[in-house]
This record gives C-alpha cells, structure tokens and sequence, in this order.
C-alpha cells in the first residue's frame, strides 16, 4: 500500500495547501471586511440568503468572519469536492484501470485492502481541516485578533463528521461501481445542486449545507460544546455506510 498511502499524502497536502491559502487570504483582509460591513450589506440586500449570511458575519465578530470563510466556505464546499475526488475512484478505479485482479491478489483480506483505503482516504480529508485550522490563532495575531483553540477543535469535529458522510457515500458508489469519472461528476453536480438550494430563501432548509453553515458553527462557538443531535448520527451513518461498502466489496468479483 506504499503507493496509495504516498498518492493520499500528496492529496492531502495540496487540500491543505488550497486551504491555508485560503484561509491566509481571508484573514489578511478582515480589517478592510469589518470597515466595509455597512457596503457589503447593502451589497447582499438583493439575495436574502446572502444578506443573511452578512448579517450572521456582523454580529459574530471575527470568529463568525473566520467560521465563513474558513468552515463553511472552504472546508463545506472545497472539502466536500475533496472528499468525492479522493473517494471516487478508491475501488471504482481499480476496476477501471484493469487492475481489480491485481489488487485483490495480494495477500492480505479484503478487510484490511478495503479498510485501509478507506481510512487513508478519510484522512486526507479531515486533517487538513484540523491542521489548518489550527493556525488560525497564529494567523489571527496579525490582524490583533484572537479564537479559542478549543473552539477551533469543535468546530473541526463538527466539520470532519460532515466531510465524512460526504467522503462515505462517495466510497460506497465507489466500492460498488467501476467508472470513477461519473461518480464524481454526479456527486459533485449533487453538491453544486444542494448548494443552490441552500442559497434559495424558501427551499433552504432542504440543503444539507444547513448542517454546516455560519449559524451552526457560532451555535458551537457561543455555548462552548459540540452539538451531538448533529455529530452523532453524522459518526453513525458513516459507520454503516463503511459497513455497506465492506459488504459490497467481499461481494465484488474481479
């Protein structure tokens, strides 16, 4: 598994490197953001969504500018397009390339070939978001601004728990399919798809983004603790869908 675990690396660190620039960029221009609520405001009264969103930044201070930009507009978009690109072709491209047969014929169980995919995946798309997000506070002092570490972490649970039910569904597709191209443009037209329908003020609480949006992560930020009605059924239902793409993957003739 050498080769997969230093492809995973690779990927990791180019979703890190996206994000920390991201999140550096963003930083940097928060003074001129907090001088400019007033524009942006005014700017954002056409789109009721986005007005919102503006308004849920004023009223958290730099913590609710940090949680968008960073949490919800790099780590929910830009890390759920991660989370399908790294999953979709974990098994689906085996089969792809030709090379299923090969795979398999290690000896090794198909537990631990799968398992080991999985989990080397999952990793390259959650501990990016921990590793950058923990530079916020080192980036912060710049601008003379401060976030709890402990809110950060929080926030990162919160975050890694979503990505991962994301990356779980990607992986089973994957485990169960052979053409990893059209699973991730179905899932990734899906996540576009669910995130206009978060945009739209009468259809919004239909978009899984609501799950990881400005309000949720000032919600954790504000009561200082996870919101496990959240958390724990997103830990769950990726936990089964492992389980359904073990299932599938014992199955699976080369």
């Amino acid at each position: 598994m050498i080769r997969g675990w230093k492809g995973y690396v690779v990927y990791g660190l180019g979703f890190l490197l996206v994000l920390e620039m991201m999140l550096a960029a963003a930083i940097y221009w928060w003074p001129s953001f907090a001088e400019n609520i007033g524009k942006y405001k005014v700017i954002a009264s056409p789109i009721p969504m986005l007005k919102q969103l503006v308004d849920q930044v004023d009223r958290g201070g730099v913590a609710g500018y940090v949680v968008g930009q960073h949490f919800f507009k790099g780590c929910a978009t830009l890390g759920t397009a991660a989370a399908i690109l790294f999953a979709s072709g974990a098994v689906a491209g085996e089969a792809h390339r030709g090379t299923m047969e090969l795979w398999l014929a290690r000896p090794v169980s198909r537990l631990r070939l799968l398992t080991e995919r999985y989990v080397l995946g999952l990793l390259a798309v959650i501990v990016p978001v921990f590793a950058s997000s923990y530079t916020i506070p080192a980036l912060l002092t710049r601008v003379d601004q401060t976030m709890q570490w402990s809110d950060l972490t929080r926030c990162s649970i919160h975050m890694a728990a979503f990505l991962g039910v994301v990356y779980s569904i990607a992986f089973l597709w994957s485990s169960l399919g052979s053409e990893p191209l059209r699973i991730s443009f179905v899932m990734l037209f899906a996540s576009i798809l669910t995130f206009a329908i978060y945009m739209v003020e009468t259809i919004t609480n239909y978009s899984l983004y609501r799950i990881v949006d400005i309000e949720v992560f000032m919600e954790i930020v504000m009561r200082n603790r996870l919101d496990w009605r959240f958390v724990g059924p997103m830990l769950a239902i990726s936990a089964v869908l492992y389980l359904l793409s073990l299932r599938a993957f014992q199955r699976r003739v080369p």
